[in-house]
């Protein structure tokens, strides 16, 4: 799945760089938006009564981003079970495609009672979808 973004000013530092917490920010979007482009929304799966918070992340920065920069989101499911799941992430400057940043982040579904619980209980439906484009994209 993949996300432009285009960087805006408020995202760079004094030295006219993007600032790196905002690459994190860019793998929710890329993240929600990959959800969404399934034909699902977190405020869809919270009224079922699950959620997906980050239990890890990670990332590994290459080359700077400016400002005005239109920057790619790839995000890919790195790993998939029923209760849990890893996405990748490919951030790309759009022109030239030069690799800016890489990360990964791991979830866990939970209930609103902050219990672990099982997508496919929840949503076999998603489950499903995630789990084939896991599979078709495996090397």
């Amino acid at each position: 799945m993949i996300t432009e973004i285009r960087v805006r000013y408020q995202e760079t530092d004094q030295m006219g760089v993007v600032y790196h917490a905002n690459y994190l920010i860019w793998f929710e979007v890329g993240r929600t938006s990959f959800i969404r482009e399934l034909g699902y929304s977190y405020p869809e799966l919270e009224a079922k009564g699950i959620l997906l918070p980050v239990v890890d992340v990670g990332a590994q920065f290459r080359h700077s981003a400016k400002y005005d920069d239109v920057v790619v989101i790839e995000t890919i499911i790195q790993e998939v079970g029923p209760s849990k799941i890893v996405f990748q992430y490919n951030v790309k400057r759009k022109e030239d495609q030069q690799l800016l940043a890489t990360g990964h982040t791991k979830h866990i579904w939970v209930s609103k009672e902050m219990k672990r619980v099982r997508l496919p209980d929840y949503s076999p439906s998603l489950y499903e979808k995630l789990v084939q484009i896991y599979q078709a994209n495996m090397p």
